[in-house]
């Protein structure tokens, strides 16, 4: 489960797409950008399941972001 879920945009203006997220999963920080076309780079360490994390923080985004 992802806590502490928190986003901000790349960018000044906001209307341009891309995101800086971090959470904690398991205890650990992670920090991540969340690209326009739902990419994900990751800053620093990689969750070890780390599909199975990239489909929550896309679950997240899209509540967020787009609905």
């Amino acid at each position: 489960m992802i806590q502490h879920f928190s986003f901000k945009p790349l960018f000044e203006n906001a209307q341009l797409p891309g995101w800086t997220i971090t959470f904690f999963y398991k205890r650990e920080r992670y920090a991540a950008e969340y690209e326009k076309d739902g990419s994900i780079q990751w800053i620093g360490p990689i969750p070890p399941d780390e599909e199975d994390v990239k489909k929550l923080i896309h679950d997240l985004m899209l509540f967020h972001i787009y609905d």
